[in-house]
Formats: C-alpha cells, structure tokens, sequence
C-alpha cells in the first residue's frame, strides 16, 4: 500500500482523535462491556492512532496485534501504547497477507484505510470476518465530500479530480476511494453484520492552518495526476493558500465511522 509519513499521521491525528463518531464508540464499547480482557488486531496502524484512540473503550486488559508493512512506523506505535497495554508490532502487507495479519483477535479496527482498498481486498476481508465471527472497527473513510470557505471558481473542479485520483490503485488495485464509506457497510449487512455508523468530518477553523495547507498541496499534485491544468492548479493553490495565511479558510472533509458485530455472535 502507498506509505504516509510518520509527520503527516502526528499531525492528522490530533484532528481525527477529537471527531471520532462517539456513536460508533459507544457500541463497541458496548459489544465488549463486562469482559476483563481482549485481543485486537489494527490493520495498517501506522503510528498506533487508531489503539490510543479506542483504549479507553475497551476492556482494561488490552492486547494489541499492530500491522503495517512499514517498520519505521511500527516502532513509533509501539512506543506509544497506552499504559498496560501488550502490544505485538507485526511488519506485513496486508494487501498480500492479509488472513495471516488478522490472526485470531476478538477484534479487527482500521482507520482511513477502507477509502485505498479494492473491492477485490474488500471481500477478502467480508470472507476473513464472517469466517471468524469477529466485529469490525473502521474508522475515518474519506466519503468525497469537501466544503471550502470561501468559495473559488476551480474548488469544483479540483475535488472532482482528487475524488477520481481516490479511485487509482493504493496499492490494493484499484481503489474503493469515496465509495468505501457507503460500499462496505452496505456489504457488512448482506453479510449477516448488524451495522452502526457515524459522522467523523474533519471541520478545520481558521485555525488550522498546519492541516489546511498539508491538504491544499496533496489535493493540488492528486488533481495534476488526473490532468488538471497546471495553471488552473497554481492559481487556485496560491488563492486558497492565501485564505490560510490570512485567516479566513475553513473546510470540511467527509468521513465516516462504523462498528459492525456478526449477527447472533454474542
């Protein structure tokens, strides 16, 4: 799968801790309430948000199986596990191995992942759960909608481009990209899961210069690798970066959270 740097994940996730459905925590909260123990399996945790996160909701005895095929990040993880917490760090490409990075956990989380897989890694993941009647944490999938303020003429058209350039192949082949925040809920209920979702949008005030500008410039090269104008991408970068400077820019980026158990399981 495509790697993100251990400074883009630090800084997303002092934005993503704080939207995290509470919905969707208080059902998986709820799934595991009275047990004094679990076992989790975190696929692609880069640096271990998503286990930070979710500790709290969890059975106080934690052990924590972290996946990711890169080992820099996985050091960082499992430096910062919660107090208590046994965590097993695992270097593994979960778009090749992903039955043996799922293991035998009473629970599999993920979070912005489902956006970068295929259908095809979809399915195996559908096959690996309903297999092993285990519950699934998914987390922060990109749904495609942006709002930005204020307005600019190319807005429309460079979304629409980075919403195309989520399609392209992550790594997985190609991607689910907006689509997986619909798509596999929708598949998880065919498959016999009963479902809980939530809103996870990033709202960025004016304030959040740090991210803005980090999105303003992943966004403007993802809309240049689809084959939007150059010239349309600079003006419209140098525009929207100076709303960030001057302290007027705010967006909303979509996302969606969900918990879903096997139906009959507990």
């Amino acid at each position: 799968m495509s790697g993100f740097s251990a400074q883009w994940l630090a800084l997303r996730e002092a934005y993503d801790r704080p939207v995290r459905s509470q919905t969707v925590l208080d059902a998986l909260a709820s799934s595991f309430a009275g047990r004094p123990a679990i076992a989790v399996t975190d696929l692609g945790c880069g640096t271990g948000s998503t286990m930070r996160a979710i500790a709290g909701s969890l059975p106080p005895r934690q052990q924590w199986r972290l996946v990711d095929n890169d080992e820099t990040l996985l050091a960082l993880a499992a430096a910062a596990a919660p107090d208590g917490a046994r965590v097993t760090a695992l270097a593994v490409d979960i778009a090749q191995h992903l039955e043996q990075a799922i293991g035998e956990s009473d629970l599999v989380t993920m979070s912005a992942l489902l956006d970068l897989v295929s259908a095809a890694w979809l399915d195996r993941l559908l096959a690996a759960l309903t297999r092993l009647k285990r519950p699934l944490y998914a987390a922060l999938s990109y749904d495609g909608e942006v709002a930005l303020t204020p307005a600019s003429p190319h807005d429309a058209t460079v979304i629409a481009a980075v919403n195309r350039h989520q399609l392209t192949d992550k790594g997985f082949g190609p991607a689910l990209g907006p689509g997986a925040a619909r798509i596999a809920p929708e598949s998880l209920r065919r498959n016999g899961f009963a479902v809980v979702e939530g809103r996870s949008d990033w709202a960025l005030g004016v304030e959040a210069r740090d991210i803005q500008m980090e999105l303003l410039a992943g966004w403007a090269g993802a809309a240049g690798e689809i084959g939007v104008n150059a010239a349309l991408l600079e003006a419209w970068l140098a525009e929207r970066s100076d709303h960030v400077a001057a302290g007027r820019s705010e967006m909303r980026v979509g996302h969606v959270d969900f918990f879903a158990s096997p139906i009959g399981s507990r």
